[in-house]
């Protein structure tokens, strides 16, 4: 089995903070760092960097690469309101600014599909292509928005080794691929000084009323103008095959893959066969 950093130990890699418009931004890189082209893998709900480590330097072999914390998350830094997909946007814009980022190569997963979506939408200038991993933003489903907020909730008012695995497999198609290093790493994060109180700012979008205010829409989709690579899976916990397939009839130029035997996180689950998909796709419209 994989863990975290003996995977990231067969290259170079810089891990570092950003002033992202006042936002103490961690993040991780490979490859070029002088390059104004980047791939940046942005998180889901509760996230962090980490979450891409299997990801990092097979595409660093080929374009700068990075993973970041995005406001809120991990152990960038966490400003006393809740987090909307516009407070999200604009940290990512920041981070962007911060690292001299000027053509960026999308992917979100999760949360992370929702904000970089946006991103697409607000800021065309600055996205070459998108990938929408298991994207949030279109799917409103009360159930799920509970399951999400109490899991979540739980694994960081009831921080344990126990709380935090039920977390992290409720990701996973197969439960053995949450390693330990990833429970540990997870754990230190959620039992930060304050993060009890981030984690319900960062939660705000499983409330029905901010959520709405904030979703995704096919017309909105509509003005997306870079390449799309809408990735889901058949075994996604928070939304079906159909809720992808919307993604592709609404934005003009884009196509779905569907990874099997995966749940939240195919490219962690998956990761040689994600990482051939999506490099597919960069080479194509890079």
């Amino acid at each position: 089995m994989t863990h975290i950093w003996p995977e990231l130990a067969k290259g170079v890699v810089r891990l570092g903070y950003a002033d992202a418009g006042g936002v103490r931004t961690r993040y991780i890189e490979a490859g070029d760092p002088d390059s104004d082209e980047a791939v940046i893998f942005v998180h889901g709900t509760g996230g962090h960097l980490e979450a891409f480590t299997r990801n990092l330097l097979p595409h660093a072999e080929h374009y700068r690469t990075i993973a970041l914390d995005m406001i809120g998350h991990g152990y960038t830094e966490k400003p006393d309101h809740d987090y909307e997909i516009k407070h999200y946007v604009k940290h990512l814009v920041d981070f962007c600014n911060a690292v001299g980022v000027k053509h960026a190569h999308a992917h979100g997963e999760s949360l992370g599909g929702w904000i970089v979506a946006q991103f697409a939408i607000d800021h065309p200038d600055l996205t070459a292509t998108l990938t929408l991993n298991t994207a949030g933003g279109l799917n409103t489903d009360p159930k799920v928005m509970k399951k999400v907020y109490d899991v979540t909730m739980k694994a960081v008012a009831e921080a344990s080794p126990e709380t935090v695995r039920a977390r992290l497999e409720w990701l996973m198609n197969d439960p053995a691929r949450v390693t330990d290093d990833l429970i540990e790493m997870r754990y230190g994060i959620y039992t930060q000084p304050g993060f009890k109180k981030a984690m319900e700012h960062i939660l705000c979008l499983q409330d029905m009323d901010i959520r709405m205010r904030n979703v995704l829409t096919e017309e909105t989709l509509s003005s997306i103008q870079a390449p799309t690579l809408v990735i889901w899976t058949d075994h996604d916990p928070t939304a079906p095959v159909q809720t992808g397939q919307r993604f592709v009839d609404a934005i003009p130029d884009s196509r779905m893959v569907v990874m099997s035997d995966c749940a939240h996180w195919p490219q962690w689950e998956k990761a040689d066969e994600f990482n051939a998909l999506h490099l597919k796709f960069l080479a194509e419209h890079g």
